[in-house]
């Protein structure tokens, strides 16, 4: 029996909802801020993110074409307009906003191969850190040493030797003329990069640096001031020249896990106390304190962190040569990468979340993300128990921002990668591939790619826009314990518990 036309038509109603976004749309371009950018406009459902592209940078009479990304409700627009509004059930009754974000200009190819594998260090590489204009590369390792690589030959260029225990960091100052290295014993050692010579010793410290931070380039040129965290609870900040002890403070009443010295004239520490702390860089004086976790906060990002390592050099590794100049155009990029909204920061910790700050203004989260499952306190004193001395003084609970400062990566014991909106703290992706857990991620320095580095001896390449596997890694023959993508982009390196440090490229 035929039914009712009336129950066909009732029937039919998701297709005609369906069919509302297979017409062409009304919208309005809108900036990062909330201005509205050239008047509303009707098009075609089938319209996608290239020929916004070409559509907005017509709007904004741009005589060098740019390239931006699309966002409507918090969502990236990845495909056709219609199907985007179908997915994510939008309505198109009313005028549609589009907020566009500029990209960078230049685009980092993928990394593919290994380029060299160097031998040298006799044990486990802990830390590599590539120069902020990308010409060299340093690593600290278990052997105590401290290594240089010339990026151009691929080849060792200076052993340094000085440390009587492991190498636990490594930090090039954003001038590029210094690199500190802190060791188990509590001591930090500085090192010429051109010669490879030890310019001085900074004792004071009773147990091990967990971390170092320089000052930003637009505060100070030389850079000269450094920022130390250790075991034993206390904050440092240090003079190079001189190698003295400047200031010297703490609230914390367990391990500093994490130092950062921020762009806005403050340091931030974080603790196994379960707390965060800021300090003015000038004095020493506390200025406020975060308690948004509940275990170990063991990890620390900033969203101008890029800005502050690379200081004047952009992404061809050059830099004025007057000082003057270099310092206006460190202070030049890092206005243009906090575009007017304060500095954030996000933290990570054993309670399986992270936290997102605006320290300079509040400080409540402005967002709390989770969704890690691991237990990782558990998980490192595993680690522990299989190697002679403590690993979990390695930053193996990563948070990192974009260059760009929009997306937050963080990685940790569950194997997963995730990835959050580095303005409002939103959940977008998991990406899943690594069969160990992921112990570093590092951006490419165009924010459109990342890589991760793993206990499972692989390393792998993922694609911001797909949120998928770009490349898969394979090649050193046990866990990868750290990895640094150069700022020029050119190269990823990586080191681990083979002993061999690895160089990748295109």
């Amino acid at each position: 029996m035929t039914e009712p036309p009336k129950k066909l038509a009732r029937r039919g109603e998701p297709k005609e909802e369906q069919q509302q976004v297979d017409v062409s749309v009304i919208v309005q371009f809108q900036s990062a801020t909330g201005d509205a950018t050239g008047p509303q406009l009707d098009i075609p459902h089938n319209v996608t993110p290239m020929q916004l592209e070409v559509l907005l940078n017509g709007l904004l009479n741009n005589e060098e074409k740019l390239p931006y990304s699309f966002y409507i409700e918090e969502q990236e627009l990845l495909g056709e307009l219609g199907a985007h509004l179908g997915t994510h059930k939008l309505s198109v009754e009313k005028a549609l906003r589009i907020v566009y974000q500029p990209q960078a200009v230049f685009r980092v190819r993928p990394v593919a191969r290994c380029t060299s594998s160097i031998p040298g260090h006799s044990e486990a590489v802990l830390s590599v850190n590539f120069s902020p204009d990308g010409s060299m590369l340093a690593s600290g390792s278990g052997d105590t040493t401290v290594r240089f690589w010339d990026l151009n030959t691929q080849t060792p260029k200076h052993e340094c030797k000085g440390h009587k225990n492991w190498v636990l960091v490594v930090a090039w100052s954003p001038d590029a003329t210094h690199v500190a290295s802190g060791d188990m014993n509590g001591m930090i050692h500085l090192w010429d990069p051109k010669s490879g010579k030890m310019t001085g010793t900074c004792s004071g410290h009773g147990k091990w640096i967990t971390s170092l931070a320089w000052e930003p380039a637009h505060k100070a040129l030389p850079c000269l001031r450094f920022v130390s965290g250790s075991k034993d609870n206390m904050i440092k900040i240090w003079d190079a020249d001189t190698r003295r002890c400047v200031l010297s403070f703490s609230n914390h009443t367990q391990l500093v896990t994490a130092v950062k010295w921020g762009g806005e004239g403050l340091i931030y520490s974080a603790s196994r106390d379960c707390t965060i702390s800021a300090w003015d860089a000038t004095d020493g004086k506390l200025v406020r304190i975060f308690k948004g976790h509940g275990h170990w906060v063991n990890t620390l990002a900033l969203s101008s962190e890029y800005v502050l390592r690379t200081g004047a050099y952009d992404h061809t590794g050059k830099a004025p040569a007057d000082l003057e100049d270099a310092k206006k155009k460190a202070a030049e990029r890092y206005t243009e990468a906090t575009s007017g909204r304060p500095e954030r920061l996000v933290s990570g910790s054993d309670d399986f979340t992270l936290c997102l700050y605006e320290p300079s203004t509040s400080k409540t989260p402005t967002a709390r993300m989770t969704g890690h499952v691991q237990l990782i306190n558990q998980l490192q004193l595993q680690v522990e128990r299989r190697f002679t001395s403590p690993l979990c003084a390695l930053p193996l609970r990563q948070v990192v921002f974009s260059p760009d400062g929009r997306y937050i990566l963080s990685a940790s014991f569950d194997k997963a990668v995730k990835l959050w909106d580095g303005l409002k703290g939103t959940f977008l992706a998991t990406m899943r591939g690594h069969v160990g857990p992921v112990y570093q991620v590092a951006w490419s320095s165009d924010s459109r790619m990342f890589c991760s580095g793993s206990k499972d001896s692989t390393l792998k390449v993922w694609d911001l826009r797909t949120r998928k596997l770009k490349v898969d890694l394979p090649g050193h023959s046990d866990e990868v314990f750290t990895v640094d993508w150069s700022p020029d982009g050119f190269t990823v390196a990586s080191g681990g518990k083979d002993r061999v440090l690895k160089l990748w490229r295109h």
